[in-house]
């Protein structure tokens, strides 16, 4: 089977005001989906990797052919990516983390509002295109960026959450003011989903 664009939990104007409808949809619909036939294309003939989970592919890239390393860096790393970020939200976001990784945070990285504030200076401090991330590695919260769409199970940690700053995440609401998308973000974080997530990576 082909690789295919996920469904939204929610619909494109569900997180208004803070993420606005029209960059939801050309985001998830154009940008996302344009990953994801991209991916599609450059894993014909390689049945192994087409039929293959993507969270595997990405974390031994080594088992990936020389010849289309990179364009499955990319694009993979562009569908993984994006289904992660799309995934984080949900009508009833915002708020503070809960559950075990609420503990977590408060134990390893000083608190929310700590934790908050390195993934946000992080984000808007990203130069060019790329992600600020919140991982799980050897059961332990860790910071991590990356550039374009390399993403963080290449490096052995589980993202469990991020923050898509590619400029057309963003600029048609928020123009070149890219801290101001970064506040609008924490506004429709599900933490319930991103705990579940941190209690499967643990």
């Amino acid at each position: 089977m082909a690789f295919t664009l996920m469904d939204l939990p929610y619909a494109y104007d569900a997180l208004e005001p803070h993420l606005d409808a029209r960059t939801m949809e050309i985001h998830h619909g154009k940008h996302h989906a344009g990953y994801v036939a991209k991916l599609n294309g450059v894993l014909e003939g390689h049945d192994d990797l087409l039929n293959g989970d993507l969270v595997d592919i990405l974390s031994n890239l080594n088992k990936v052919p020389d010849a289309i390393r990179q364009k499955v860096i990319n694009l993979g790393g562009g569908v993984y990516n994006h289904n992660l970020y799309f995934s984080s939200f949900s009508t009833k976001g915002g708020g503070k983390p809960v559950g075990a990784l609420a503990q977590a945070i408060d134990s390893e990285l000083g608190g929310f509002e700590a934790a908050k504030k390195t993934l946000s200076d992080n984000a808007v401090n990203l130069f060019g295109s790329g992600w600020s991330w919140l991982c799980v590695e050897n059961g332990k919260l860790v910071y991590a960026t990356s550039q374009n769409q390399d993403c963080p199970l290449s490096n052995g940690q589980t993202p469990i959450l991020t923050i898509d700053v590619w400029e057309h995440a963003y600029y048609l609401k928020f123009q070149q003011l890219r801290p101001n998308f970064v506040d609008a973000f924490w506004e429709v974080v599900d933490w319930s989903i991103i705990n579940d997530r941190y209690e499967a990576a643990k």
